[in-house]
């Protein structure tokens, strides 16, 4: 049985804010869930579901050891570029990796860290 669609789940401090900030710097649309709190953010195959935790530790606070999603994308070049001009913080800078794919990763408005990423061969 086959898994598909994943989707990512991630709790924000204010979810009005941060539904902005993924619409108005990352490109995502926001679409009202029918529950208050939470709402799905999408981005062509790319599905985060936010909710609203004001109460929830902050990714520092946890050791910012980890990342909570690892897209792959075409055409990361132009999408870094893109990025770069809207001012979001980079925590990976663009390279090619030994692994065969070329990343760079980012941190959120709420501090949680993304990385982004395209088969090189």
């Amino acid at each position: 049985m086959p898994l598909t669609h994943p989707r990512y789940v991630l709790a924000v401090p204010d979810l009005a804010r941060s539904a902005a900030w993924y619409r108005d710097v990352l490109g995502f649309t926001v679409h009202d869930m029918g529950d208050p709190g939470w709402c799905w953010l999408e981005r062509d195959a790319c599905v985060i579901m936010a909710g609203e935790c004001p109460g929830a530790l902050a990714p520092a606070q946890l050791g910012d050891h980890s990342y909570f999603a690892y897209v792959e994308v075409e055409a990361i070049d132009a999408l870094h570029a893109d990025w770069q001009a809207r001012g979001v913080e980079f925590i990976k800078p663009l390279r090619d990796e030994p692994w065969g794919m070329r990343e760079f990763g980012i941190r959120t408005l709420d501090g949680h860290r993304m990385m982004f990423g395209q088969p090189t061969a």
